[in-house]
């Protein structure tokens, strides 16, 4: 069989291939600690899974409007302005399968072929293949420690060429952690005045902050919320992965009426049911949940930041936000492919390469697990990177 040529510009999801290879390995009987998922270990709250069965008995099977239920979008629309303090109409909001299709609609609707995405590095592993099965190019800057894994104004400047379509934001940042400030917002902001720059700006994290305040990009200046298409979700903050539950909110009449009719001819409306349990938790009844495992996953991240920068060798700054450390293991092993893979099959933990995320000689661990495995994952990096040997 011959395939589309587009598919051969697609990667499969490493953070995917390795949490799955963990599972395999589990199953096998073998004593794996997997610290690679992405998504939260807590239970969907409760309040959300009995909106589901009131849904079901009062029967909610029919096909909603492909941008989302009126009464999930208003809930959508609530929440923006609630918690972001952002405006939007209804009929500028749209419900997709995650956000990670959101993401995929966004890039698919305005991407043509040789367009350039800025995209900071390190980033989320979908990103550039999006933008590559989209006709595109991502541009990369590359972040370091120094700048807390932040782009700068100059940066910015030097990466914007003639042909640059999309400035692609993360905040909180997978897999670093890194929240930009109103302050640093602003500062990108005054770069991208007077271009015709779009910001994808993926806030699937911002409930899970926890140094300082999170700021919603198109809330910074009127001119970022005319140029920002912001993107979010339940998976992270929700305790929702499985359930599939993302939207978009654009001011672009064009943009927003292609991915109705992109959606229309693809997935059509999202799971009626995924939308009756989204509901309450946009409307902040399981805000005392989320508080919850926030609390925990903060008391994770001070325990795991500690043990990790007690390993010789190792090094991790605080994550301000998400659930994750991007450890730099460049002393040890530049080459974190290499590394991570004789982790998994000596010491038996699960994390993930930094060259996924476009920074290698770092590795990424998921702290959205139980401290008790948290313990003993990282106890087991640390003997394995004492007897390393490169």
């Amino acid at each position: 069989m011959k395939l589309a040529k587009r598919m051969s510009a697609l990667s499969e999801s490493l953070t995917i291939a390795i949490s799955s290879k963990a599972k395999d390995m589990k199953a096998a009987g073998i004593d794996v600690v997997s610290l690679s998922a992405g998504e939260p270990d807590f239970d969907t709250p409760v309040i959300i899974k009995n909106a589901v069965k009131t849904a079901l008995d009062k029967g909610c099977g029919k096909y909603t409007p492909i941008p989302g239920a009126p009464e999930t979008v208003k809930a959508i629309q609530a929440k923006l302005a609630r918690d972001n303090g952002l405006r939007y109409e209804t009929n500028q909001i749209i419900t997709n399968v995650g956000a990670k299709h959101s993401l995929f609609n966004v890039f698919g609707a305005l991407i043509d072929e040789g367009d350039e995405v800025i995209v900071p590095s390190p980033y989320w592993v979908s990103y550039p293949e999006m933008v590559k099965f989209s006709g595109g190019n991502p541009v990369f800057i590359e972040t370091s420690e120094k700048t807390g894994f932040k782009i700068t104004p100059e940066q910015l400047k030097a990466a914007i060429t003639p042909r640059t379509k999309i400035l692609v934001l993360n905040s909180p940042c997978n897999p670093t952690g890194a929240i930009y400030s109103r302050k640093e917002l602003e500062a990108l902001g005054e770069v991208l005045k007077g271009t015709k720059i779009i910001v994808a700006s993926d806030e699937m994290y911002e409930k899970l902050n926890y140094e300082g305040e999170f700021v919603a990009t198109a809330a910074v200046s009127e001119d970022m919320f005319n140029r920002t298409i912001t993107i979010n979700g339940l998976s992270k903050c929700g305790a929702m992965p499985g359930w599939r539950f993302g939207y978009m909110a654009s001011p672009f009449k064009e943009l927003n009426a292609a991915v109705n009719k992109l959606q229309s001819q693809s997935t059509s409306n999202i799971n009626s049911l995924t939308q009756a349990g989204a509901i309450p938790a946009l409307l902040g009844k399981a805000d005392e949940d989320i508080a919850y495992m926030k609390g925990e996953f903060k008391k994770r991240r001070d325990l795991g930041v500690e043990m990790i920068n007690a390993i010789p060798g190792l090094s991790v700054l605080k994550p301000d936000g998400a659930f994750y450390l991007f450890i730099n293991c460049s002393e040890v092993e530049p080459d974190s492919m290499k590394f991570c893979k004789e982790l998994l099959e000596k010491a038996k933990v699960a994390v993930v390469p930094g060259v996924g995320f476009g920074m290698d000689g770092y590795f990424r661990l998921s702290f959205a697990t139980d401290l008790d495995s948290i313990k003993k994952g990282i106890e087991r990096i640390g003997e394995f990177v004492k007897s390393y040997k490169k």
